[in-house]
């Protein structure tokens, strides 16, 4: 028998109650819910991956082998990231796998857009039109038309692949409405645009968020934070609310909204004034020789006098300015200061969206936080924080298409270079200009109607058929965006599609693999199908499917070179399998799995179905440090054929960062560059929303509309009844002695007014919120 300490993954002290791997195929349990009865089940035990947040955190089939259906999800331990742990989120998928209401078979519209007519078509019938629209858009040079607009993607590369293989610049995002202002303030430091947090293994914790409770990543993280609070560690939460993650810390800093680069740069401050400062780190990794030739030529161009200009930079930021900046005490934050300084290399911190989402300046929040990393020195260490990609792997995909040379306006206008992902939220703006039109629009896991703030301009230009000539809705579920299709095309959840994951949820590496459980239960009990819809519901189709069918109808003679991309190794005159798909990957670019595969005497696609996941590395610190292949050392940089692969560092050829440096940069000549001189440097940059310039004394109030509950995931968990036991309510909070000065108690309706529109809500009297501020979550 399998114990727990054969399982191959990471796994946390003392989980050991869990079916072990070698009886997945026949596993027998009681069932609780009969108590005090005693009913034996048998199941067959199928793991899979959560999509109900970005942390794809493994998950566990119990499939009846009595009638075939799934009773029931539970955790995967064989998953390295979540090692098991599921949040509410993940159990939760059988609510949407069994949703009466969710759509089984290809709707086609009948009436006007939005009436709610609509008839069952075949999926050959819908294949053969939207092709159609595409292949003639192709040939006639208008790529443009061709878009894909992804919410969660639930993937990671398929879907490029198939653009690339179409020629099109079409992919479009939701990222500048969530998380692309803090992204941005990491990658003008180093490239990379999301940090790793090496949690269980840090001193001090800073949190920019509501991280043990929600958030991307977080049930994996939260384990780590509790284990190293069990160890020891302080837990710092910054927060206007108090929530569950500020109750767990051991300081709660509850900040004005958009002030806490104030903050973070007295911290610096005082780092750079007590050298509680990892000098070594600094000059060997720091651009501080580009700064000091740019910026300060006249200057000694040492080291040292870099230094001299850091505290120059900051010396306004004292304890007691930001402090009262950010309405918090000055004692507090000198304590957290030191909390910083203690911990040195061994210093981790965490935001996504927080005050990066919603607030002017708000990348900056970001770009400060990681300054203490770099003075620190906590960059790629133990206990430290570290670029994402550094925590992930991203294995090839079959025969990818070359990259192509077409660039797509509607999603990179000329007037903002700097972006950081598609302007997706000016879409329907550059529409109603007549930038563009587009024949064909695929939505897949966004509904902008209802989760854009401008929803309604978003409905305006999906009615308008000269604009959007056919909307394809690719989703399980009814949503406002959907009703507005033309086309509402089932896709699987969860369960019930393919896809591979790889997330920063520790310092390690990890890859998870997505499979439709039913049809791996089926085909091991001899069943055969050619294709997933045949084991799924009704006809649900699972997406990597759906687009190798589109594209050999786009391309049925292969005359366009479009089909080759999707034809089977073995047989060119069919399309690719997901066996020969993922089977390809998982023997070709995934470093140790197949040599774990044969260790068990079984193929590494056979590896992947039985485990789920498979663990690359356990830890993987300080890459920058590394040494790579170059020709040249020139301009700061390493160069092998031409290319920078490097930074010089003090003349050895180094992995570096993918900055334009190779270093972190403190001072990026690419914000000077394109006219941002003042914002070149990590600062402070006060908000639109800021509290001074509220009438605090009249109706006025900071609205915090960006936090997210643990358990919601916008328009998936509609009617995930086990998720709407836990958050029934949408309530607005505010503080009683805002609710006494305008006038309102705990259930009252209240209207919410902004510069573009207003909604209305419940409200919730809660001291959980800090005065001059209401929330409400997104």
């Amino acid at each position: 028998m399998t114990t727990h300490q054969d399982i191959p993954r990471l796994l946390p002290e003392g989980l050991t109650n869990f079916p072990p791997p070698d009886r997945w195929d026949d596993w027998e349990e009681y069932d609780a819910k009969a108590w005090p009865r005693k009913e034996k089940h048998s199941y067959r035990l199928v793991p899979t991956t959560c999509f109900n947040c970005e942390s794809a955190c493994g998950l566990l089939a119990y499939i009846d082998k009595q009638t075939g259906e799934v009773r029931k999800f539970e955790g995967n331990p064989a998953h390295p990231g979540s090692r098991g742990r599921n949040c509410a989120k993940g159990p939760a998928t059988i609510n949407q796998m069994y949703d009466p209401e969710r759509i089984l078979h290809p709707l086609r519209r009948v009436g006007e857009r939005g009436s709610g007519e609509w008839e069952q078509v075949s999926w050959d019938e819908a294949l053969s039109d939207i092709a159609g629209r595409m292949r003639t858009a192709i040939q006639e040079d208008r790529h443009d038309e061709i878009m894909y607009h992804v919410g969660r993607p639930g993937e990671d590369g398929y879907v490029d692949r198939v653009l690339k293989a179409w020629g099109v610049d079409g992919h479009n995002s939701h990222t500048n409405i969530c998380s692309a202002g803090a992204r941005t303030g990491y990658a003008f430091w180093m490239g990379y645009d999301r940090p790793s947090p090496d949690f269980a293994n840090a001193r001090f914790i800073m949190l920019l968020s509501s991280h043990l409770e929600t958030g991307h990543y977080f049930n994996p993280h939260a384990q780590r934070i509790i284990e190293a609070k069990q160890a020891g560690a302080k837990l710092c939460t910054i927060d206007p609310r108090l929530s569950n993650t500020a109750s767990m810390s051991d300081i709660w800093l509850s900040t004005w909204p958009g002030t806490e680069p104030a903050m973070f740069l007295a911290i610096a401050r005082h780092l750079l004034e007590t050298d509680q400062i990892d000098r070594d780190f600094m000059r060997r990794w720091v651009n501080w020789q580009d700064t000091m030739a740019a910026k300060h030529p006249d200057r000694p161009q040492t080291f040292e006098e870099f230094l001299e200009v850091l505290k120059e930079a900051y010396a306004e930021f004292s304890f007691e300015w930001a402090a009262e900046e950010c309405g918090i005490d000055a004692e507090r934050l000198a304590e957290v200061a030191d909390l910083v300084g203690d911990a040195g290399s061994r210093f981790a911190s965490h935001t996504w969206r927080s005050t990066g989402s919603g607030n002017l300046g708000g990348w900056q929040a970001a770009r400060t936080m990681w300054f203490l990393h770099v003075l620190t020195g906590s960059v790629g260490t133990e206990g430290g924080t570290q670029p994402n990609s550094w925590s992930k792997i991203k294995p090839k995909h079959w025969n990818t298409p070359p990259a192509h040379g077409k660039w797509n306006k509607l999603l990179w206008p000329e007037e903002y270079p700097l972006a950081h992902h598609e302007m997706s939220i000016l879409l329907p703006y550059l529409l109603k200009e007549e930038r563009g039109r587009l024949e064909v629009y695929f939505s897949r896991v966004y509904n902008p109607i209802w989760t854009n703030p401008d929803g309604f301009s978003w409905l305006e230009v999906l009615t308008d058929e000269e604009k959007v000539g056919l909307h394809v809705a690719l989703t399980p579920t009814w949503s406002e965006t959907a009703w507005f299709a033309d086309y509402i095309l089932p896709m699987g959840v969860a369960s019930e599609r393919h896809d591979t994951h790889s997330y920063e949820t520790h310092s390690g590496q990890w890859l998870g693999f997505r499979q439709p459980v039913l049809r791996v239960a089926g085909e091991k009990d001899g069943k055969t199908y050619d294709r997933t819809h045949e084991a799924n519901p009704g006809e649900v189709w699972e997406e990597s499917e759906f687009w190798i069918d589109l594209s050999w109808q786009v391309d049925p003679d292969g005359s366009m070179g479009i089909r080759k991309w999707f034809e089977s190794p073995n047989d060119p005159s069919r399309p690719i399998s997901m066996d020969e798909y993922y089977g390809w990957m998982f023997d070709n670019s995934v470093p140790g799995l197949p040599e774990k595969a044969a260790a068990e005497g079984i193929t590494p696609l056979e590896y992947m179905r039985k485990y789920g996941a498979v663990e690359v590395k356990t830890t993987n610190y300080r890459v920058h440090e590394s040494s790579v292949e170059a020709d040249e050392l020139r301009d700061g940089l390493a160069w092998k054929d031409g290319k920078p692969v490097g930074a010089d560092v003090e003349g050895e050829a180094k992995h570096g960062f993918t900055s334009p440096s190779k270093k972190l940069e403190w001072w990026s000549e690419t914000l000077e560059d394109w006219g941002w001189e003042d914002e070149a440097i990590p600062t402070y940059i006060k908000t639109h929303v800021h509290w001074r310039d509220m009438e605090m004394d009249g109706n006025e109030r900071i609205l915090l509309p960006i936090f997210r509950l643990p358990t919601l995931i916008h328009t998936r968990s509609g009617n995930a009844k086990y998720l709407y036991e836990i958050s029934h309510g949408h309530p607005l909070w505010v503080n009683p002695k805002d609710a006494d000065a305008l006038g309102f108690e705990t259930g009252d309706l209240v209207r919410i007014g902004t510069d573009i529109g207003h909604f209305v809500m419940r409200a919730w009297r809660t001291e959980g919120i800090r005065p001059g501020v209401v929330a409400a979550s997104h």
